[in-house]
């Protein structure tokens, strides 16, 4: 319950009411009690960050303490909505973390500033909200994993579907042998990232395009590149993104590893059909569907160590929502699963077992990760399923890359007898923005 004028008099007066207390006041910085108030702040608020912020003060439970941002404009207009004051609006996400009464932190940065953020916060004790995809490669993921385990945050990846209860529930169909033995699955064909090499624009007021190149080596502004998904914008260049291999790629192949009982593994072998990609370089604004057209092939596919085979395919009828989904093929029919719903063949299978679990109900994505904090369990899009997810999106694009079969092994995360593959698992950060060693 929020504290008004109305119950502070009731408290004042003797009368019982349950309240909520700063988080700061309480000695132990990883699990709140059932009435302290979890201090929140957001780090990149820009088209999801800010959404994903407005969502978690919408909790009681939630006291929005810091915004962050390198637009100052944009992290100054999100903190006036969400009623954050002046002195707490930053630049600089180091400021976020050194602030003792921020408990967790929401991110919805562009790729190549997750592994930093993720890590030096996890090190410092915060719990994390981290847009998928949670990395930008799989050496990223080493490190995150080793940061929160050491301090034991509850981290949540942004996998949204998962709290979908018809997604849920469909991938536990799959899981739980309905559909019988699975022989195959096909999933969305996803495009690769290419380069950047763009001419350079006035820098809006009040940003520091330096920070927001970070890790990377600075490139000329461009309002195309401030975007996701502009033409094309920051997702589709290999720099700061994985393309849609991670952009979509995280939503449809997280619905199938899900579906599997594969959330801490991942494959053993990726197939390439076609020739390597050699990824074009963008020098002006352009439709991304070009290089999406470009980046989609060669065809790539891969197989688990239990011999299920995941093929995708460029069956153009498949929209968006299509595109965060996948149909898996069993021994007694067919099941497509995408955001939101279910079908089948023969259609009785998924009718009955839509009927069987009318009224099932999960918390929304955010308030999962808010009850997981104060439990101390694990969220529904736990930080090893996020990792897994983007790490075989990863490889799929490296295979993609080097035009050859590769194979894998998910337990020691590398190329099995192949050093220049594995060249490609790690990028060097550049001087001021390293990882810490751990």
């Amino acid at each position: 319950m929020l504290l008004t004028r109305r119950n502070f008099l009731q408290a004042a007066a003797g009368v019982a009411v349950a309240t909520f207390v700063p988080r700061s006041v309480f000695a132990d910085a990883k699990r709140p009690g059932a009435n302290e108030r979890l201090g929140i702040a957001a780090i990149g608020v820009g088209r999801r960050g800010a959404v994903i912020f407005a969502e978690a003060l919408r909790e009681e439970r939630v006291n929005g303490v810091a915004v962050c941002d390198v637009w100052q404009k944009r992290a100054q207009d999100v903190a006036a909505k969400c009623k954050i004051p002046e002195d707490a609006v930053y630049q600089d996400y180091r400021r976020i973390i050194d602030r003792k009464d921020v408990d967790a932190i929401l991110t919805a940065t562009p790729e190549h500033w997750r592994s930093l953020i993720c890590v030096n916060a996890a090190l410092a004790g915060k719990h994390l909200y981290v847009e998928k995809p949670v990395t930008l490669t799989v050496e990223d993921g080493v490190l995150i994993r080793k940061a929160a385990k050491k301090t034991g945050i509850v981290f949540q990846c942004g996998s949204q579907h998962r709290s979908n209860p018809l997604n849920d529930h469909a991938c536990r169909f799959i899981r739980e042998g309905r559909l019988g033995k699975i022989t195959e699955v096909i999933g969305a064909n996803y495009e690769s990232p290419w380069h950047y090499g763009m001419s350079g624009e006035a820098i809006p007021e009040g940003l520091d395009w330096d920070f927001w190149c970070g890790p990377v080596e600075p490139v000329p502004f461009n309002q195309q590149l401030f975007v996701s998904r502009g033409n094309p914008g920051w997702l589709s260049f290999w720099k700061f993104a994985g393309g849609e291999m991670t952009g979509w790629g995280t939503h449809g192949l997280d619905q199938i590893q899900r579906a599997l009982g594969k959330d801490d593994i991942g494959p053993v072998e990726i197939f390439v059909d076609g020739e390597k990609l050699v990824p074009p370089t963008f020098d002006q604004p352009t439709e991304k569907s070009v290089g999406d057209e470009l980046c989609a092939k060669p065809m790539v596919s891969f197989r688990y160590a239990d011999g299920i085979t995941v093929k995708l395919s460029r069956n153009l009828e498949w929209n968006h929502i299509s595109r965060a989904g996948a149909i898996f093929v069993g021994e007694k029919g067919t099941v497509e699963i995408v955001p939101g719903q279910m079908t089948s063949a023969p259609r009785e299978i998924a009718e009955d077992w839509l009927k069987e679990n009318a009224g099932h109900k999960l918390p929304s994505h955010i308030t999962d990760w808010i009850n997981c904090i104060y439990a101390g369990k694990k969220p529904i899009g736990e930080m090893e399923s996020g990792l897994r997810v983007a790490t075989t999106c990863h490889i799929l694009s490296i295979a993609r890359y080097l035009g050859r079969n590769l194979k894998w092994d998910p337990n020691k995360e590398e190329f099995v007898n192949d050093a220049e593959a594995n060249t490609w698992l790690k990028r060097e950060h550049r001087k001021g923005f390293e990882l810490p060693v751990l």
